[in-house]
């Protein structure tokens, strides 16, 4: 039983396990709390910066658009990180049995060719993701500071009702919105609510969440091609011994025939 144990446990692809398992913590990040905290923004923008539905009607089509996108992100990549681990099953199976009766195929080795490439999309796709998930972390933390200066003010400062967001220049609603901006004691009525202090805290766990997403593709993208690669030197060491072995047999042949004419001609 010890033996069948670290037998199989030989046969498991770590580096495919801790990449899947990352891959599965980031999506699951970047998913969770990014549709949360896009709820959160979209009550924020309704109760504080915008008081007419038709203001912000394209804010809250943006972000179910936006959820529905998270939707199949999760869906798509909790399939494509099993098939990746499977293959790494594959491949490492593959590589430890090449000198024994285990034979790659064609079709195996085109397989892993197109994860390697699908691989690498991804990785720039979600780099994309993670540029774009830092736009709503800028803007937060933009009045995360804004409202720390109120609670601070420099010296020279006379009122602090002169410290304004305008959400408007940002382009979340169109300027003729009402009443779009907030200064003084109502931004930091705004900071001290719980829409804005999850929201920007999610919107920062949902980035981090991407940023490892890529990390994990870049890690299944080195593991991808160095199995391919493995796989390929296995192809071609199993030609060169199946051409040795057909040599070999023609040789054999060629002898036990001129031997038969040997005999053949000495009877």
């Amino acid at each position: 039983c010890f033996e069948c144990c670290i037998k199989c446990l030989g046969g498991v692809p770590y580096a495919s396990l801790v990449a899947t398992i990352l891959c599965f913590s980031g999506v699951a990040l970047f998913c969770g709390c990014g549709h949360v905290a896009l709820t959160g923004t979209v009550t924020m923008v309704e109760n504080h910066f915008s008081r007419i539905t038709s203001d912000h009607a394209t804010l809250v089509d943006v972000v179910q658009i936006l959820q529905y996108i998270i939707y199949g992100i999760a869906c798509f990549f909790f399939l494509y990180g099993i098939i990746l681990l499977a293959e790494g099953f594959y491949t490492t199976s593959a590589v430890k049995e090449m000198h024994s009766e285990f034979k790659t195929t064609v079709c195996g080795r085109c397989i892993s060719a197109m994860f390697v490439f699908l691989t690498y999309i991804l990785g720039l796709g979600w780099l994309g993701i993670f540029g774009f998930s830092a736009v709503p972390v800028f803007l937060f933390y933009n009045m995360w500071t804004t409202c720390g200066a109120m609670k601070s003010p420099i010296a020279n400062l006379t009122s602090v009702d002169n410290i304004c967001v305008d959400v408007r220049q940002y382009g979340i609603i169109p300027w003729n919105a009402t009443p779009g901006k907030a200064c003084g004691s109502t931004l930091s009525d705004i900071c001290n609510t719980s829409e804005f202090y999850l929201s920007y805290h999610l919107y920062i766990v949902a980035c981090a969440g991407a940023g490892a997403t890529v990390i994990a593709l870049i890690h299944y993208l080195m593991i991808l091609a160095a199995n391919w690669a493995y796989l390929k030197g296995a192809c071609q060491q199993t030609h060169a011994y199946q051409d040795i072995k057909t040599r070999d047999d023609q040789e054999l042949q060629d002898v036990q025939s001129r031997s038969k004419e040997g005999l053949n001609s000495y009877s």
